[in-house]
Formats: structure tokens, sequence, C-alpha cells
């Protein structure tokens, strides 16, 4: 996880949790067929993000935050086989089933459409052969702007994600790392999607483009579109998010509104993670996490956990935490507890 000071957080919108979920996850699971193994890379995850919500999905590296962007796009390999549901409700549309709907169905009304996806590696994701604004107009006419007003808008959207006008005219080779990660948001947002995907949208930026971004996808949630922000970086989750979603060894751990979750965290692994922050105890969270090869049958955190039981050799089940939070744990902290 980084370890940096936090930012202070912008100003939020109350999100409104009586509207309905513009996407609702339910036991979405993603197993990867090895020769000799099997990689459990989502578990029986459940979540549901509203209009005007922006969701940060935080846990260390290798947990399965990516794969769950990418589960929900069908962006990934032929080796992986998903289950469950992942209903999404575009504003003025039919309800659809990410998961069960097909490729066809995704590329064609989903992808940068309806839900737009800010990918981890840029460069991978940028034709190298065209200019930023080649792929920006076009991205734009394939969206109903005009041959007139497309390249105008491109260098409204460039500005917006912190890129001169000018840096439109080279190519991705010529783009440092962050440039080529502004260039990539730029593209995401150009459509205006309902549904934002953004995974670790700040990677090889410095702080205050990392604070830029986070606060242009903070605008998009009070503007009443919705962002689930993948990242390992809790300061930048502190700083925008509605709510927190807490990922460990595939399992979302705690699911809790922000503040109430840097304030008071239950799950002895979010206490951790917070206890990591250098303006707590700048104390990493000891051990290592599980191979997701060879996951226990029980809560994968025991091993690293000072309050782990016999009991924790059986899986906890999720249950409610203060007002609207979700946590799995035997042993859940006591109030304003730290691990």
């Amino acid at each position: 996880m980084t370890a940096t000071r936090a930012a202070p957080a912008t100003t939020r919108t109350r999100t409104r949790t009586d509207d309905p979920a513009l996407l609702e996850v339910d036991g979405l699971t993603v197993r990867f067929r090895l020769r000799d193994a099997v990689v459990q890379a989502v578990t029986d995850l459940h979540l549901t993000v509203h209009p005007g919500e922006l969701l940060a999905v935080v846990g260390e590296s290798g947990c399965g935050k990516s794969v769950l962007a990418h589960a929900l796009l069908g962006l990934l390999p032929g080796n992986a086989t998903v289950t469950g549901r992942a209903r999404l409700r575009p504003p003025g549309g039919d309800v659809v089933d990410l998961v069960g709907c097909g490729e066809r169905h995704l590329a064609r009304t989903v992808r940068g459409r309806a839900v737009g996806l800010v990918p981890q590696s840029p460069a991978t994701a940028l034709t190298p052969v065209r200019t930023g604004r080649h792929l920006l107009v076009e991205t734009l006419r394939a969206h109903g702007h005009t041959r007139r007003d497309a390249p105008v808008a491109a260098d409204r959207v460039a500005v917006d994600v912190g890129l001169l006008p000018d840096d439109l005219d080279r190519y991705p080779h010529e783009l440092s790392g962050g440039m080529a990660q502004r260039l990539a948001t730029a593209l995401a947002l150009a459509p205006d999607p309902p549904l934002l995907l953004a995974d670790e949208p700040t990677t090889g930026l410095d702080r205050p483009l990392v604070d830029h971004t986070l606060d242009l996808l903070r605008r998009r949630c009070d503007s009443g579109a919705a962002v689930l922000l993948i990242t390992h970086d809790l300061a930048a989750a502190r700083r925008v998010a509605d709510t927190v979603a807490v990922m460990y060894a595939s399992r979302i751990v705690e699911h809790r509104p922000t503040e109430a979750l840097f304030a008071a965290p239950a799950h002895p692994y979010t206490a951790g993670l917070l206890d990591a922050l250098p303006d707590r105890a700048f104390r990493p969270v000891p051990g290592h996490p599980p191979m997701l090869t060879d996951l226990p049958a029980g809560c994968a955190f025991a091993p690293r956990c000072g309050r782990a039981t016999d009991g924790c050799a059986t899986l906890p089940a999720a249950a409610t935490v203060g007002d609207s939070g979700r946590l799995s744990c035997h042993h859940p902290l006591p109030a304003g507890a730290v691990a």
C-alpha cells in the first residue's frame, strides 16, 4: 500500500442510497485455470454503486482489485471462468447483466458508452501509430460529436485532465508515463459514461496531478455519474470516496462509509492498513498475503492476525456493521480500536 500523508479531503455530496443502484454486483467469482493450479482471483463479491457515488476498492497488490474491473467489462483472458451477476442500470436504458450478456453486447453498448475504463497500464491501451489528438477526436466523433466540434471538445477534455492541447499532437511513445495516464483518463471521460471504472488512475503522477485527477473524478460524481476507484493509495480513497471496500485475498472483508471506516476500522486487516499510514503508526501489516492458488478454507487473514482463534478456521459470514456497512470477521475490533 502507498504510505502517503492524506491531502485535505474534498467536499463530498451525500450519496442518495435510496435511488436504484447503477451497478449491483451479486456473488461475482472469477477463477483462472492454469495447467496445474486454479487462481481464485475474486470470490463471492457483493457490492453496489449508486448514481453520484464514488466507491474506492482498496487492498494490497494481488488481492483481485483489477480483475474485478476487467470482469465487469468482459476483458479477461480465455482461461477465466466468471460466475455471479453484475446488473447495470444505465439511465434511460434496460438493465444489463454484465456477466451474462455476451461479447457482442458489451462491445456495442457497454464499453466506453455505459461504462468507461481508465486502465492501469495506459501504454498498452493506446494505439502507437496515432496521436493523442487522433485518438481523442475519433472517440468523441464515435459518441456523437461532429467533425467540426470534436477537435474543440478534445482540447477541453485534455485541459480537464491536466494536459496541454499541444500534448495531444504527440504519439504515445513520445509521452511520459504520467502524460499517457492522463491521456487514457481523457479517452475514458470523453464519452461521458454514467459509470467509470478507474483502475489506479494516478499511477505515474506527481502529487499535484494526483489531487487534480482525484478532484476530477469527485466532480463527476457530484454531477450525477458514479465512479468505482481501484487504488492502493489510502490517502486517495480518504480524499474523495463516499464508501470504501477493503479487499483481501480475493474477498471484500469490510465495506463501509469512508469517514466511519477511517475513524474506527472494524476488521483487523483494515486497521493494519490504516496503521501503515505515516500520519498514524507508520507500521506495516506483519506477514504476507496468501497465494491465490492456495487459499485456506477459513479466514485468509488469520495467519497475520493477532486476534485469530481456532474459530477462524471457518469462513466468517458477512454481517451488518453500523448503519450501512458490511463486515466479514469472527473477531471484529471494538469501536475506535486498532490492531
